[in-house]
């Protein structure tokens, strides 16, 4: 089968879409399909490294900066994606976390009579409720407009398909994730990194992703306070110096990915995600893959992954069904 996969985000970027969209990629090779990567375009020069390592050929379309969030781009109207789809001969197309470059891809797909897969992977309503403040709905209709128009719509959680149904999206499937436990293993802790990063012994709490505004790292500031505790912060984005001043003593380590991840994830005592607006949340299951304890949001695609996240009491969430760390 001849696969156009259509994604917001690629490697060298690293978020869940563009891991997602990888391993995808990936696992059609594997399996004999033939599939090609519609991405945007990233800094100068950025992604020749990455497309040469991709698993399948990768077509790059012309984007711009966020403002204020330069980690993420947005691609520019561009042909190339219908010209993928027509060069590729595609049988199908896969629009992972379609908002802008999927929208265009799902309209080409329709156009071409290519049947059109969706993946719902980012609450945008939540992030507009973040950002916006007044933006719930609209994201709402814009999530419900795009999903519509696909085929079949896949959500990677219990809650992000009820969500959808509840919001009227029609033809959704649960399509959950899965977790390399070749590299995210116990047997790869270690103890120098430990000592490293806590001479003195200290317990290690670890956040692991994006730091930003919608995903609430500032609430491990409790955490910090603890006698004999570290908390060690993993990932970049727009929130680091809030944060940097918001969490005292943390260390951070900035992004890191790969077998050096794996390492730091089988190192830490407990894995803190603090973000109630993940639809699956892949950390997760890779802290859960490296032998670690995890605290996570009663809320979200957390509600799937870790026990007991449903039976928190009332006293000791958040506004958004969050557990509140430090108390």
């Amino acid at each position: 089968m001849r696969v156009v996969i259509v994604t917001e985000s690629f490697p060298p970027d690293v978020n869940g879409v563009a891991h997602c969209a990888l391993q995808t990629a990936r696992h059609l090779v594997a399996r004999g399909h033939s599939p090609l990567v519609v991405a945007p375009a990233t800094a100068a020069g950025a992604a020749a490294g990455a497309d040469l390592q991709a698993p399948c050929p990768v077509v790059r379309v012309p984007s711009l900066p966020l403002p204020g969030y330069p980690q993420v781009r947005v691609a520019l109207p561009s042909r190339r994606v219908a010209g993928a789809i027509v060069e590729h001969r595609a049988d199908i197309v896969h629009l992972a976390s379609p908002f802008v470059l999927g929208v265009r891809g799902m309209a080409a797909a329709a156009r071409l009579g290519v049947p059109a897969v969706a993946i719902y992977q980012t609450d945008l309503a939540g992030y507009a409720r973040t950002y916006v403040h007044a933006g719930e709905a609209a994201a709402w209709r814009r999530i419900r407009s795009v999903h519509a128009a696909a085929d079949l719509t896949l959500a990677p959680s219990g809650v992000a398909l009820r969500d959808l149904e509840a919001h009227g999206v029609p033809r959704v499937k649960l399509w959950q994730r899965g977790v390399d436990t070749v590299r995210f293993r116990p047997a790869l802790r270690d103890e120098a990194l430990r000592r490293e990063l806590a001479p003195n012994g200290e317990l290690i709490v670890s956040y692991v992703g994006r730091l930003a505004p919608e995903k609430q790292v500032e609430l491990l500031a409790g955490v910090c306070g603890l006698a004999g505790v570290r908390v060690v912060v993993v990932g970049d984005g727009p929130s680091e110096p809030g944060l940097r001043e918001a969490l005292p003593g943390a260390v951070f380590l900035g992004p890191r990915t790969g077998d050096d991840l794996a390492r730091i994830f089988a190192s830490l005592d407990v894995f803190a995600h603090t973000g109630p607006f993940e639809t699956f949340c892949q950390t997760v299951q890779e802290a859960m893959a490296s032998g670690v304890p995890v605290v996570a949001p009663a809320a979200g695609g957390p509600l799937d992954l870790v026990a007991g996240a449903d039976v928190v009491p009332e006293a000791h969430r958040g506004d958004r069904g969050q557990v509140v760390l430090g108390e």
